[in-house]
């Protein structure tokens, strides 16, 4: 009997852990309406994992817009994410650990400290790293972040959300690098041929630093233009330092936006972040400005989502799905959702809104009710209820935003459960009628073969029966063609003979035809090779005759030539004798020349003492003094001509 006891106890532990096991796959599953909406914590990307970090994502769409892209950054203590460039809007969220992130828009070097609770923005086109802390309790820093880089804030996965700074640079040619940087050749070496670090590497002291750690910071500073290094501390915004929106026992929430953290003002990224207490939930409500992406970061809870009521039920049916620590979820805009924790457990979770507009949510239950504005006998007459019913619904209404709801995740959940129960009976229905009708189609398959198959014999034997009528027409045609073909070949057979002695007439007659237009041929070709023949005397002949006109002409060039050197000879015997004479006359010349000028200088002096005299000459001595002139002149000519006479003798 006591050795039963240890039996039963092992065999009842043994149930339980295949229970706990069905329920931990079944709250793992995702049905086929849940799958764009619910990323699981296990269904995560990874994109890095090394010993000092990892970095996973998640792409989770809203239905009609996305994918959104969420990452997810671990740090080890005393760890460095690597500087990147971001293609897109980084909006973040620290969730535990602490660190210092620096980054720079291109104009100085911003630093900020960072813990637990911090949320900032960093924009498209910053350079930015993260370093986490090494403190007393060894904490790991994760930081979920989201990555807009669209006006619609929808992360394009063609550009990426960020690249490595390391890859930027060496993408350069090595002299590129050395007249950008200004370093020596050793330094490149060991830049171009060290091994690439992963995304997350253990984070170095000062005096660990080596050259490529150096020119690394060089890089930075070469591509933000940080010539002076200037440093600036920013604040950031903690959420869980800052007082909730509304709190209650049941829990507490907080939305930021534009008007809390300034870094947001220009973009279309809010974040909130709800906190449940155990067997509470946030009333149904909905989004009219915004899509909600959310993270569980503690405890497990229950999300119910409601379709609206135009939509199509094959594109949008309610749902219920079942979200525990590190799940992502997105809730579109206009649907009403409600959020609740389990009776065992808080139900915390942070998200990304997509939009930093005054939201303001519309509630369907308690004081801040959309239904507590509207008409009552109108929404009396939309829910085809009495006035009373109405107002006792209304009325019975006390909470405002979180209520108390013990229980009711686990109903929930087991309607869930139901739910994918029937759903998973359906698919087997689904299946065996499936099945069914495919063993229907091929029983009828079956039938359709034996029918073929015995169609098929039939066919055989009306082939056998028409091959053996065909057969004996065969014969038949076989024996009329063997009597066609010998009346056939004797036809052929006088035909060939007829045209055997038209073939020796016509070979006979074209011999003769040939043997004459041989002679023609032998003809022509006599007559043609004489008419070369004087052709080519003539040519010669007329060749000579150019040859001897070309000598003579070649002599009478050469006696021309001849005639020309003693021609030019003469001529320069000629010129050195007339050179003397030459320069005579130009001296001769120059000589008339000046007296000429004198003469004139005489004459303009005779008229200005005249003038000064104011006595006019009479007619008759200017008559003389022409004459004199004259005469003057004449005896000069005489002159000339005598000293001409001697050159000339």
């Amino acid at each position: 009997m006591l050795q039963k006891v240890p039996l039963l106890s092992l065999l009842f532990l043994g149930l339980l852990l295949c229970l706990s096991l069905h329920v931990e796959a079944f709250s793992e599953d995702v049905s086929a309406w849940e799958r764009p909406y619910v990323v699981r914590r296990g269904h995560r990307r990874s994109l890095v994992v090394t010993e000092y970090g990892e970095i996973s994502a998640a792409e989770i769409s809203s239905g009609t817009k996305g994918p959104y892209h969420i990452q997810f950054i671990t740090l080890e203590p005393n760890s460095l994410l690597l500087p990147v460039l971001l293609h897109a809007d980084m909006v973040f969220y620290v969730h535990t650990g602490n660190g210092k992130l620096s980054w720079t828009d291109g104009r100085e070097m911003k630093r900020m400290n960072l813990r637990r609770g911090d949320v900032y923005r960093l924009q498209a086109g910053s350079v930015f790293f993260v370093r986490s802390n090494l403190d007393s309790e060894r904490q790991k820093m994760r930081i979920h972040a989201i990555f807009s880089n669209t006006d619609e804030d929808i992360y394009d996965p063609s550009i990426g959300a960020y690249s490595s700074v390391s890859d930027l640079v060496l993408g350069f040619d090595r002299k590129v690098l050395q007249e950008a940087f200004k370093v020596p050749e050793e330094v490149l070496e060991e830049l171009t041929s060290a091994t690439k670090p992963p995304a997350v590497v253990h984070a170095v002291t000062k005096d660990q630093k080596s050259v490529y750690w150096e020119l690394e910071d060089r890089m930075l500073d070469f591509l933000i233009g940080n010539k002076h290094k200037k440093t600036k501390e920013t604040k950031t915004f903690n959420i869980l330092d800052a007082k909730p929106d509304f709190e209650n026992c049941n829990g507490w929430s907080l939305t930021v936006d534009k008007h809390s953290l300034k870094s947001l003002s220009d973009s279309n990224i809010g974040i909130f972040m709800v906190n449940l207490t155990k067997g509470s939930m946030m009333g149904p409500h909905w989004n009219p400005m915004a899509t909600e992406i959310a993270i569980v970061l503690h405890g497990r809870g229950m999300v119910r989502v409601i379709c609206h009521s135009t939509a199509n039920e094959s594109e949008c049916k309610n749902m219920r799905f079942k979200v525990k620590e590190g799940d992502v979820f997105a809730v579109p805009r206009f649907h009403p959702m409600a959020q609740i924790s389990f009776n065992n457990d808080s139900f915390v979770f942070m998200g990304f809104s997509t939009s930093t507009k005054r939201n303001h949510p519309q509630f369907l239950t308690g004081k801040s009710s959309i239904l507590q504005i509207l008409d009552r006998g109108i929404l009396a007459v939309s829910f085809n209820v009495t006035n009373t019913t109405m107002d006792q619904l209304l009325n019975a209404q006390e909470e405002a935003l979180i209520l108390d709801c013990t229980s009711c995740a686990e109903i929930e959940e087991n309607k869930m459960k139901e739910e994918f129960e029937k759903e998973k009976q359906e698919e087997e229905a689904r299946k065996r009628e499936e099945e069914e009708a495919r063993k229907k189609e091929e029983e009828e398959a079956r039938k359709r073969e034996e029918e073929e198959e015995r169609e098929r014999e039939e066919e055989e034997a009306r082939k056998r029966e028409e091959e053996e009528r065909r057969e004996q027409e065969e014969a038949e045609r076989e024996r009329q063609e063997e009597e066609e073909k010998q009346r056939r070949e004797e036809e052929e057979e006088e035909a060939r003979k007829r045209e055997e002695a038209e073939r020796e007439r016509q070979e006979e007659e074209e011999k003769q035809r040939r043997e004459e237009a041989r002679k023609r041929e032998e003809e022509e070709r006599k007559r043609v090779e004489e008419e070369r023949r004087e052709q080519e005397e003539a040519e010669r002949e007329r060749q000579e005759e150019e040859e001897k006109e070309r000598r003579e002409e070649e002599q009478q060039q050469e006696e021309a030539r001849r005639r020309e050197e003693k021609k030019k000879q003469q001529e320069k015997r000629r010129q050195r004798e007339e050179t003397p004479r030459r320069e005579h006359e130009e001296a001769r010349r120059q000589e008339e020349e000046r007296q000429k000028r004198r003469w004139k200088e005489e004459e303009r002096a005779k008229e200005r003492e005249r003038r000064e005299g104011g006595e006019e000459q009479p007619e008759e001595q200017e008559v003389e003094a022409r004459k004199e002139d004259q005469e003057r002149k004449g005896d000069e000519g005489k002159g000339r001509r005598a000293l001409r006479n001697p050159w000339k003798l």
